[in-house]
C-alpha cells in the first residue's frame, strides 16, 4: 500500500521520533511505514489519520509502494 505519511509529517515539521511518540510506536515503525515496507494495522492507521487531522483515504492508497 502506498501512503503519504512522510509528506504529512514533513508538512508539520515533525521528526520521525516526534511522530513515533505521538503514535506510541517506535521510530523504526514510522520509518517502515513511510518507506512502504510495513502496512499499519487498522487501529494504527486511524491513529495516524487522527494525528494529522486527516481521513485514512487521504493518507493511504491501494497499490504498490
Amino acid at each position: 500500500m502506498r501512503n503519504s505519511v512522510l509528506e504529512a509529517r514533513t508538512r508539520l515539521g515533525w521528526s520521525q521520533q516526534r511522530l513515533a511518540e505521538e503514535l506510541g510506536v517506535s521510530r523504526q515503525t514510522v520509518i517502515s511505514i513511510e518507506r512502504g515496507r510495513f502496512d499499519p494495522s487498522l487501529p494504527l492507521a486511524f491513529r495516524i489519520a487522527a494525528v494529522f487531522e486527516a481521513r485514512i483515504e487521504e493518507l493511504f492508497f491501494p497499490g504498490d509502494a
